[in-house]
């Protein structure tokens, strides 16, 4: 049944409404992570984990809910991530020890892992005009930006006012709020032929994803050249093997790994991972130096952040408009010079660098950061048919997860490793090779993005449908693409 305008307008306000809850989560808790190693008694690599926890298993889970959601129904797959990221959410505000709270961020983020990928493939079957759907992904990238980026603001005032358990609770209202919306206004949707379920690729994409993020993380910690950390790195290789090898032979694979033949496709997953890396490197690192370096509090924390987050509220509608109108290229070239710019202005860290300068920063890496969400989401989500946009849309998020979980682990664990003295004193200077490494994302961004989009690429390159019609066809003989 077609939509209005207004109806699909309401779709995709309540849409973002579970976006903005996964997004918020997953930097909210940055702003806690000092109160939360006070009172738990957690290390560096405990908090980490905390991050970690919920951005890997979110990473690992998006591409099979995507499917599922394909295969039962989007509405209803949709409603019940709702109700298990509240229910993890109100777990992680219980949580007695770090333990429990890393245990309830991986449920949190089995709900999540429901929520954005099917939340996109809703979005993209109810907007199939290609420019408004373009706009309308400008907004989704609105959203994500915004609701990242103003998690240190709202995470500082509920830090400063209730404690740091508070952060947890604002996903309850959100997140009934959405699920009454998704009842009245969202109309059940499934792909006309899911695919099969593929448990071994499922496994192998865990296991790949889980020992390559511990040994990073625990690398300083046990030793780089210790028998578990380089077992770990061992598995991960295999494991990552084993995934191109055995998802080739698959006719319906958990992930195709022919689409990333398109050079469109396969740099906007690259970008992805870059561009979250630099994020979740940065509100890391910069969560730190500000409270435990500077001596502020939680909210002050939260309030230098205002720039980046106003940054990201305004400006990735502007590049969903630009995208639509123009293709990609323009919005990357934006978003890798300026996330180049801010790393640069970070080279010189120290513990009295000027407001001014901070604040600068900030609002750079805002504004480069949102120029960046529009075209990647774009460019997953056209290049597979609009009845599989469940794992179009799963593999654009994934690859945002995994940048993140990634930016947290290494930048993380280079800074912590460089710190010489004690830690309020030596954390400033030994966040400068955490920037170095912002400073080649935001180049690879740059870099990327010209290289793989425009009309070359479009007119030489294998798309990601044609791609995907390099699978078997269908058991009718047909030649059509076949289900993902």
């Amino acid at each position: 049944m077609d939509l209005s305008r207004r109806q699909r307008l309401l779709v995709l306000g309540t849409c973002c409404m579970s976006l903005f809850i996964v997004g918020l989560d997953n930097t909210i808790v940055n702003v806690a992570l000092p109160s939360i190693g006070h009172e738990l008694h957690a290390p560096t690599s405990g908090l980490q984990w905390t991050i970690d926890a919920y951005t890997l298993v979110l990473a690992s889970l998006l591409m099979l809910s995507g499917s599922t959601a394909d295969r039962l129904g989007r509405k209803r797959t949709f409603i019940a991530g709702l109700l298990l990221f509240s229910l993890g959410s109100l777990l992680c505000s219980l949580a007695p020890s770090l333990g429990w709270l890393v245990a309830f961020r991986a449920l949190q983020a089995i709900g999540g892992s429901m929520l954005n990928p099917v939340a996109m493939s809703i979005i993209v079957n109810t907007f199939t005009d290609p420019r408004e759907r373009a706009r309308a992904i400008g907004v989704w990238g609105a959203v994500i930006g915004f609701s990242m980026a103003l998690g240190p603001v709202i995470g500082g005032v509920l830090v400063e006012g209730v404690g740091w358990r508070s952060v947890f609770w604002i996903n309850l209202p959100v997140g009934a709020l959405a699920i009454v919306l998704t009842l009245r206004f969202v109309q059940e949707s499934r792909a006309p032929r899911a695919r099969r379920l593929d448990p071994v690729g499922q496994v192998l994409i865990i296991a790949f994803l889980a020992s390559l993020t511990y040994a990073i993380i625990e690398g300083a910690r046990l030793g780089w050249a210790s028998p578990t950390i380089l077992g770990l790195f061992v598995v991960a290789a295999l494991a990552l093997a084993g995934t191109v090898g055995y998802e080739l032979r698959r006719p319906e694979p958990l992930l195709d790994v022919r689409l990333f033949r398109s050079p469109p496709f396969a740099g906007a997953t690259l970008i992805a991972v870059c561009a979250f890396a630099s994020l979740g490197g940065f509100l890391f690192l910069n969560t730190l130096y500000l409270q435990d370096v500077r001596g502020f509090s939680a909210l002050h924390a939260g309030l230098y952040t205002l720039p980046m987050a106003a940054m990201t509220v305004v400006w990735p509608p502007v590049s969903g408009y630009l995208v639509g109108q123009r293709g990609p290229r323009i919005s990357l070239f934006i978003a890798g010079v300026a996330l180049t710019g801010a790393s640069v202005l970070l080279l010189g860290l120290t513990s009295t660098t000027s407001t001014g300068r901070l604040l600068l920063t900030y609002l750079l890496f805002g504004f480069g950061f949102g120029w960046v969400n529009a075209p990647i989401t774009n460019a997953a989500v056209s290049g597979l048919p609009k009845e599989q946009a469940g794992v179009a849309s799963a593999v654009a998020s994934t690859s945002r997860q995994v940048g993140q979980s990634l930016g947290v682990a290494v930048i993380g664990v280079a800074a912590t490793a460089a710190v010489h003295g004690s830690f309020q004193s030596g954390f400033a200077a030994a966040t400068h090779v955490g920037w170095f490494i912002t400073l080649g994302l935001g180049i690879a961004i740059l870099i990327l993005g010209q290289v793989t989009t425009g009309r070359r690429q479009d007119a030489t390159g294998v798309t990601a449908v044609e791609a995907a019609q390099l699978r078997a066809p269908v058991a009718d003989g047909n030649a059509s693409v076949t289900a993902r």
